[in-house]
Order: C-alpha cells, then structure tokens, then sequence
C-alpha cells in the first residue's frame, strides 16, 4: 500500500492549483519569498493555477494595511496570482460547519486548558480535558479527537514521512477566544478551492499529519504536499524570527529573487543576474525541479544574506 493511499479516502485533483497563503502579521521576507517561489514555481512549471489567500483568522496579530502591502511586493516580483485573493476572515461559515460536522459525529471535545498549563505548546497535548474540560469556568477552546495509530504520506521533498497522531496530541481547531484555528481552516480552505497540491515550509511538516486526518474525518481529498527546507541563520534560529528578517524591498527585487532562487539551488547564470523579475522567473519556470532541494529540512544563509 502507498503512503499515500494508507493515509485514508485520498482523492487525487485532476488540474493543478497551487497556493501561497502568508499571514497579514508582518512584512514578507526572505523565508516567505522563497516560499512564494517555491510554490509560485512548482504551479506554473506544471501550467497550472497559483492562488493566494490571505490567511488573517488571528485578528489580534493582523496588521491593518499588511495584506495590500504583500499583494504589491508580490506583484514587484512578479509573482502574480490567478483569481481573487481569498481572505480566511470572509470565510467564516464554511469553517463553522465543517466543525458541526465533526462535533456531530462525536470527533471533538471542548479543552479549558490555557498556554500557561500546557506549556505554550500545542504538540504532545496529553488529553488532559478529553473527558470533559478541567475547569468549570471560563471559556473553552475545542480540541479535535485523534485516533490511535500513525498517519504516513508521501512528501515530495521530505520523502516517506510517519506521525504518531496520540504523540503530536489533539490539535485546537477553534480557540478560547471563538475563532477558528488554523489546523480546521487550512483544510477546508484547501478543499473549497481545489488545491491539488501544497509546496511550504519543512516546519508545517507535523502538522500534515493533523491536517490529513481531519481531511479523512470531513471526507475531503488530500493534496501532495512538498515541505521545502526552512531558512535558518548560522545560529539555528529561523529567519522568521531573526531581527535581521527585514522586509523584501521592491527596488531590490531583482536581486533578492536572486538570492531565492540560489537559495533553492536554481542560481540564475551570470548573464541573468541583473534581469528583471519576470525574466529570471520566465528562466527558472522552465527549469524547475524539486530534486535539488531534496531531503533538506533547513538551509542556513550567513547574515549578509538575509540582508540583501
């Protein structure tokens, strides 16, 4: 059997659809643009459709006006998208039923746990609430139920890949303060607009195995998922995090498209180095593959580099 056939109802989509959906939190980087290329490459590589939804459920953290700042940035690097942009805070009732579903069917339970009792971490939840919330006041989140036992699947960068679901724990799918998490939403946003296939960061790797699941328990297909390395500094911290993390600049997207794509071991030739966005682009479409990055959970870039 397949990992990909043992991982559930896996329902291949015909066409192609791609997507990058980044968080309106903050300026994109370098890590998010080699993201954007990654995925942006991968779909039209294969003359297929790349979608961009705006994934802004955390309205504490949005940042208004970030949304039209990545759309400009993208469309700087000539990154364009096909179709409306979708934003997840618009799409609202087709996470809340998709959630009746599942509590209907028994595969959820209500949490009163907070961050502070598990440790600020979402991996290893021990169950504690699985029987019911602990505490007697105050609000819940909710916690969809796993089941015993693995879930393996195929990546195609990462290769065989293997979760024991009851150590990754039950993840929240709608939290304390009512919004819906991103584990339910990624899925049926995913579903809803026929997304084939998902090229991301290697550290959403775990949550594939979530993500899966709840796709088997909504009767959802499952798309092929490639989980590129991340980009991390000498010191080990990801680029995301780092306070050098500074924000793409459109007067230099020629050159931080550069720096992407040499990150994903497509170094443009001497003769393109100066080229336009949609050049170097047009260049590496036709060249891509996945094969160079193969394996590779994190590629480390001196400082210098994620300043250029």
């Amino acid at each position: 059997m397949s990992a990909e056939s043992a991982a559930g109802d896996f329902q291949p989509i015909g066409a192609y659809v791609g997507r990058f959906a980044p968080s309106p939190t903050g300026s994109l980087h370098l890590g998010s643009l080699v993201a954007a290329v990654g995925s942006f490459l991968d779909a039209r590589k294969a003359g297929g459709r790349w979608l961009v939804r705006m994934e802004d459920l955390d309205t504490t953290r949005v940042i208004p006006g970030c949304s039209d700042e990545m759309l400009r940035t993208l469309e700087a690097f000539g990154l364009w998208w096909d179709g409306a942009v979708e934003f997840q805070s618009r799409r609202t009732e087709l996470y809340s039923e998709s959630l009746q579903s599942l509590r209907e069917r028994g595969l959820t339970f209500e949490c009163s746990c907070s961050r502070r009792d598990l440790g600020n971490s979402e991996t290893g939840y021990p169950g504690t609430c699985r029987n019911g919330p602990t505490a007697r006041r105050g609000p819940t989140a909710t916690r969809f139920r796993v089941a015993d036992g693995v879930v393996p699947f195929s990546d195609r960068v990462q290769g065989p890949c293997c979760f024991d679901l009851r150590t990754l724990g039950d993840p929240v799918i709608r939290r304390r303060d009512g919004a819906f998490a991103y584990q339910l939403a990624v899925v049926v946003d995913d579903a809803d607009q026929r997304v084939s296939n998902v090229v991301r960061g290697a550290d959403l790797l775990a949550s594939t195995a979530w993500q899966i699941e709840l796709q088997k328990a909504l009767k959802l297909p499952t798309p092929r998922y490639a989980h590129l390395p991340l980009i991390v500094e000498q010191t080990q911290g990801k680029l995301a995090k780092s306070r050098r993390s500074l924000a793409l600049v459109p007067a230099l997207a020629g050159s931080q498209l550069v720096s992407a794509l040499m990150l994903l071991q497509h170094p443009p030739p001497a003769e393109l180095q100066q080229a336009s966005p949609a050049a170097l682009l047009a260049w590496a479409s036709e060249r891509w593959t996945l094969d160079t990055v193969q394996g590779k959970k994190e590629i480390i870039i001196s400082s210098q580099i994620s300043q250029v």
